[in-house]
């Protein structure tokens, strides 16, 4: 059996990878010791000398040139989180490490969030919440009366990344118009995914609701600006769940002042969280959230780890990984 080793902070090990599904990974590979942090490691780097799989979470150790001297037989990485971004490096690629991620599992996870606050924003629900409350009585003759409702409504989605994929498949029973804008995007896609590709001006000036799931590169930072903001229909929703670098957040501030019809919900924010003094706290039109669409409670974070043991067994079994990253992918992922 290959040998392979957890090396993980404790407190991660246990939400991604608990004790029963350690056992599940142990029943394919031979676990070489326990599961290891990375100051354990640090102080015992013999423990790597046999290592053919790494397997880990988020805050993974940098697989930089001292790290994998002291590993010279590792030869895959399963990663139960997203991005790998920070801990890849030049010296894995060159010597022909193999990669996978759990990225496919935490999309899951965000576009149930903002599926659900897609439909949510159509019927209305965060004005008519905040009415109640503020009003104290359900008497309001003009209820919902803005809101055209679910069926038929268009929704503008802004990256097929994984997650903007997703949702679109979730939305599916709701026969929405669905505008997509991509610029890597092609026809093929969009028939696959029964969506319409658009330019950027036009999907915000048509869409009833707004998502977006672009990657955070440096030509998407402040993508959504104030000439697009200000194309939005009247009582229409902003929602992102992606990185909060990619709004032009001045913008999108004057914008909710000036348009009190218009919602925000936004997961991400930048800097995040936002300062103390920031209006995203105060604008009754803004539902702020901590990051939390992707993978936090523990139902949700044991699908990373069960996304890794279903990859580890058909790389042992056919060599394949389903979620593999190449180098070459970087430059366009988040």
């Amino acid at each position: 059996m290959p040998k392979a080793l957890f090396i993980l902070e404790d407190h991660i090990r246990q939400r991604v990878y608990p004790d029963d599904l350690i056992a599940q990974f142990a029943e394919h590979v031979e676990l070489i010791a326990p599961p290891q942090t990375k100051a354990q490691v640090a102080a015992n780097p013999s423990v790597l000398q046999d290592m053919e799989i790494l397997i880990s979470s988020w805050l993974c150790p940098r697989l930089d040139a001292v790290f994998l001297s002291q590993a010279p037989q590792l030869n895959a990485v399963f990663y139960g989180a997203g991005t790998v971004k920070r801990f890849v490096s030049d010296a894995m690629w060159e010597r022909g490490i193999r990669i996978t991620h759990a990225a496919p599992a935490n999309a899951e996870c965000v576009a149930e969030v903002v599926s659900a606050q897609i439909v949510l924003s159509l019927k209305g629900m965060w004005s008519e919440a905040a009415r109640v409350r503020q009003q104290r009585n359900f008497l309001n003759e003009d209820k919902n009366r803005a809101y055209r409702g679910v069926r038929g409504a268009t929704v503008g989605i802004i990256g097929l990344s994984l997650v903007g994929r997703r949702v679109i498949r979730l939305l599916a029973p709701y026969r929405l118009r669905i505008l997509a804008y991509d610029p890597y995007a092609s026809a093929q896609d969009a028939a696959e995914l029964g969506i319409e590709l658009v330019s950027l001006s036009y999907l915000f000036g048509a869409s009833a609701v707004t998502s977006l799931h672009a990657p955070w590169l440096p030509e998407t930072e402040g993508m959504v600006d104030r000439r697009l903001l200000e194309q939005m229909p009247p009582y229409s929703t902003f929602i992102n769940s992606a990185r909060g670098a990619l709004v032009d957040e001045s913008a999108l501030i004057n914008a909710l002042r000036q348009r009190p019809d218009v919602y925000a919900l936004l997961d991400v924010t930048y800097p995040e969280p936002p300062p103390p003094e920031s209006a995203l706290y105060d604008l009754p039109n803004v539902v702020l959230t901590p990051h939390i669409a992707g993978a936090i409670g523990i139902n949700d974070t044991r699908r990373l780890g069960e996304c890794m043991l279903d990859e580890l067994i058909s790389y042992l079994n056919t060599s394949e990984m389903r979620y593999e990253i190449k180098r070459e992918q970087l430059s366009t992922m988040a």
